[in-house]
């Protein structure tokens, strides 16, 4: 019998619109393999919907807050719906950055330094000397973002206005120059690593990472072959030091000049566009994207 998937996208937060680009692809590849599926624009009546369409399996296309911090999987989870990628604890734990750093360091992963900071105290003073970046603490895509330059002498104003829609916790980490470096990792092996570079500008931004053309993917990075291999075991070693599930990937800062490499995030809803990084690592170690998806789906459980 033909697996009927409900592919959740869209939500709510702030990433909706990478959201709906990620499950609308995935959806479509997994109908071209020969999937029942059905788009679920996933609204807070979610329950419902699920409960009425009764699927095989949710692949979680959500990206952000309620689709990547364990609230949508402890939903499938009473709702008793295998779903792919990480489960309701390493969901949670990874989308609160400051959380993930301090289990990746316990587990030997290089990071780096950082404090927390509200966004009003840290629109009032530097919260690090800089160079510094200051990220929301449990937002993806580089959303709401700032990196405070060196010698610059007020810190950023935008994150004290009254729409700001990121959240009151900021993240200060101290800013590590150099390259912009990825790896995902599948079924406990890494896929690979790739070099990221914004096309114009400094800075991987939102802006960067979606718009056509904003960004030059190196894959395979051309790097060392030890950091290549450092960033292989420490991608690894952050997705079973947290917990994940199905494929996640994780973000590093390497600084030839000073042989320095930290690792940032793990993201274990990444983008899944046929362009996106783990489809293009996947491609990489010879999965085209209806088999990357396949995989997930029919890696897909419960209590994750």
């Amino acid at each position: 019998m033909t697996k009927h998937v409900a592919v959740l996208m869209g939500g709510w937060s702030v990433e909706r619109e990478v959201s709906l680009s990620s499950g609308t692809a995935c959806a479509a590849a997994l109908e071209s393999v020969g999937y029942r599926v059905t788009r679920v624009d996933v609204g807070r009546d979610v329950a419902e919907v699920l409960s009425k369409l009764k699927p095989d399996v949710s692949f979680n296309g959500l990206h952000g807050r309620f689709g990547e911090d364990g609230t949508i999987q402890g939903v499938l989870e009473i709702l008793g719906i295998p779903y792919t990628h990480s489960g309701v604890l390493a969901s949670a734990l990874a989308i609160r950055k400051d959380k993930a750093k301090t289990v990746a360091a316990a587990a030997g992963i290089p990071v780096a330094h950082g404090v927390l900071v509200s966004r009003f105290e840290a629109a009032k003073r530097h919260a690090l000397p800089p160079p510094y970046v200051l990220k929301p603490v449990n937002e993806g895509s580089s959303v709401g973002v700032v990196i405070v330059k060196q010698g610059r002498e007020h810190p950023p104003q935008e994150i004290a206005r009254p729409d700001w829609p990121c959240g009151e916790t900021m993240l200060a980490e101290s800013f590590i120059s150099g390259r912009e470096l990825t790896c995902a990792v599948m079924a406990g092996k890494s896929l690979g690593v790739t070099e990221i570079r914004a096309a114009t500008g400094e800075f991987y931004d939102y802006d960067a990472k979606y718009t056509k053309g904003g960004s030059i993917h190196i894959c395979p990075a051309q790097i060392l072959p030890k950091i290549y291999q450092q960033i292989e075991e420490c991608a690894l070693t952050a997705h079973q030091a947290i917990g994940c599930r199905g494929v996640s990937r994780s973000d590093f800062r390497y600084d030839d000049e000073t042989d320095t490499l930290v690792w940032l995030e793990v993201n274990t809803q990444p983008g899944m566009t046929e362009t996106s990084l783990v489809p293009e690592l996947a491609a990489h170690a010879g999965l085209n994207f209806g088999e990357l998806v396949t995989w997930m789906v029919e890696d897909a459980s419960l209590d994750r």
